[in-house]
């Protein structure tokens, strides 16, 4: 069947996290990397494992390294850099995502316009934590209870998928992370900046362990 994607049904007890920018050298890979680092650094090993992180670009550098002012930056955060490489987002990244978190509201566009089913799991990434700060963290599962991880995650997506409607940026643009690609190292820094503040209260509700 044309258009079709065969993917393996998620399971349960895993949630996968995907984000997406133009190139996936700059944006993408350093939300990527810090997502990881934050998880392992609030959960055990066999928890951590539990939440996937990846990312692709909507036009992505197939096999591209990271840019080496994003590399620094992640050095600069403590967060390894190593063994990355650029691809394309397909299909597949989006059906196998639990969550799609963009730098823009382009990209959210995109990744929705590609179908699956995307649009009520897919956020830009400061859109997400905009939303995330307003949920109440007791109405989540919580892992102290007997919950799963993914469990808590998924009913996390859920909630900010509700409010979006009703809590609306202050403006389109304050809810996107800018391009730093080919600029000075100052502007990478200040994108890192931007990133490591929007993940800190996303990974903080997924887990429910704060930094």
């Amino acid at each position: 069947m044309p258009g079709y994607v065969a993917v393996a049904p998620r399971p349960v007890d895993t949630f996968r996290i995907l984000f997406v920018c133009t190139g996936n050298v700059c944006r993408s890979p350093i939300a990527e990397r810090l997502t990881r680092h934050e998880l392992r650094a609030r959960l055990d090993g066999s928890l951590a494992g539990r939440i996937l992180v990846e990312s692709a670009g909507t036009w992505g550098h197939e096999g591209a390294p990271m840019e080496a002012h994003a590399a620094t930056v992640l050095g600069e955060y403590g967060v390894d850099s190593g063994g990355f490489v650029g691809r394309e987002l397909l299909d597949e990244h989006v059906v196998g995502a639990d969550l799609v978190l963009t730098a823009t509201l382009d990209h959210r566009a995109q990744v929705i316009s590609m179908g699956h089913a995307a649009g009520l799991r897919t956020f830009t990434l400061k859109e997400f934590t905009r939303l995330v700060r307003r949920i109440d963290p007791s109405t989540l599962p919580d892992a102290r209870s007997g919950a799963q991880v993914a469990e808590r995650a998924r009913a996390l997506v859920r909630a900010a998928a509700a409010l979006r409607g009703w809590l609306l940026a202050s403006s389109p643009e304050s809810d996107e992370v800018d391009d730093p690609y080919g600029a000075p190292i100052g502007m990478f820094r200040n994108c890192g900046e931007e990133i490591f503040d929007a993940l800190d209260p996303v990974v903080t509700a997924l887990t429910g362990v704060g930094r």
